[in-house]
């Protein structure tokens, strides 16, 4: 491969700088972690599927728009 190419270079790099690093690599699983917590555990028990609960299977796109028409009419 060409070493002179911007994706060598910039692949190289972030390798290097990964490889080479002691605390880092743990602050990076603890963010790793923390993402973690926030999108698979918390989106679970607090952002519930709201159409799955309200519209009918394969009617979403209606209710939708049917309660787009209902708000605008208010």
């Amino acid at each position: 491969m060409n070493k002179t190419n911007f994706f060598y270079r910039a692949f190289d790099l972030y390798y290097d700088g990964f490889r080479n690093m002691t605390l880092g690599k743990t602050l990076w699983l603890v963010i790793a972690i923390k993402v973690f917590i926030m999108f698979a555990i918390l989106k679970v028990f607090f952002f519930p599927n709201f159409l799955k609960q309200h519209a009918p299977e394969g009617k979403e796109a209606e209710y939708v728009s049917s309660q787009f028409e209902k708000r605008a009419a208010d």
